[in-house]
């Protein structure tokens, strides 16, 4: 994919998306944070739903640091995982009230070296609660970069490093919830809405897609379930 076309890839989505913002309820950093630390390997939605309840009962770094592992357990069980966010949720909030005053520290270093904070969630808190130019780069980010030809990259951080590059640094905050709306709507797993997505015409997995689906309608070639699985495929890329 050549640089003009990824940039006019970024910037139909941009109009697709002009209010693209996280799908997450908070009211301060704290809260963000905790929520984005919940919503590994579940849903935005789940976390809205559980999260109501944590903070009603654990209303600051102080109440969520000396909270007891169980009691925060049977709360955010629904969100999977629970045993480890619930260990990790307790000891970043120990960490907030005893090394940060009970502030959520806007330096990524700071930020990672929080329990349960890495990169993404890192670049989460830092573009949503402090505007800084981070990209953070999901599942939803990772596919659609790839099936757009924005990256060839084969990590998070390499996808992130590629991406960056096509965006003004003004608009990097915004191009992570582009990418992730897209791929919640359209641009989904296994199979892509291409008819319906608004950089069809210059998309390097479009014509990949339709192959992959009339060989799958057709009933030739791959099955139905292969196809869906090639149509995933990130363009340029091997199985």
């Amino acid at each position: 994919m050549s640089r003009a076309v990824a940039v006019r890839e970024l910037a139909l989505l941009e109009q697709a998306y002009p209010q693209a913002v996280t799908a997450l309820h908070y009211d301060s950093p704290f809260t963000l944070l905790i929520a984005v630390i919940l919503s590994a390997q579940t849903t935005d939605a789940r976390v809205n739903l559980t999260t109501p309840q944590l903070f009603a009962k654990y209303p600051t770094p102080q109440a969520l640091g000396a909270a007891r592992l169980e009691d925060v357990e049977s709360i955010i069980k629904s969100c999977g995982f629970f045993r480890m966010k619930a260990k990790n949720i307790v000891a970043a909030s120990r960490a907030l009230a005893e090394q940060h005053g009970g502030e959520v520290p806007g330096d990524r270093e700071l930020l990672e070296q929080l329990p349960g904070v890495g990169r993404k969630t890192a670049s989460v808190v830092l573009s949503v609660a402090f505007g800084d130019a981070a990209f953070a780069v999901d599942t939803h980010v990772f596919r659609v970069a790839h099936r757009l030809g924005l990256t060839l990259g084969k990590t998070p951080r390499e996808v992130e490093d590629d991406v960056v590059k096509l965006v003004p640094r003004g608009k990097v905050r915004f191009a992570h919830h582009w990418l992730i709306l897209h791929g919640r709507e359209i641009c989904k797993a296994p199979t892509p809405l291409c008819g319906r997505c608004p950089v069809n015409e210059i998309c390097p997995s479009v014509p990949i897609v339709a192959r992959a689906l009339r060989a799958a309608k057709a009933g030739s070639g791959p099955s139905r379930r292969g196809a869906r699985a090639a149509a995933a495929r990130r363009p340029g890329r091997s199985s």
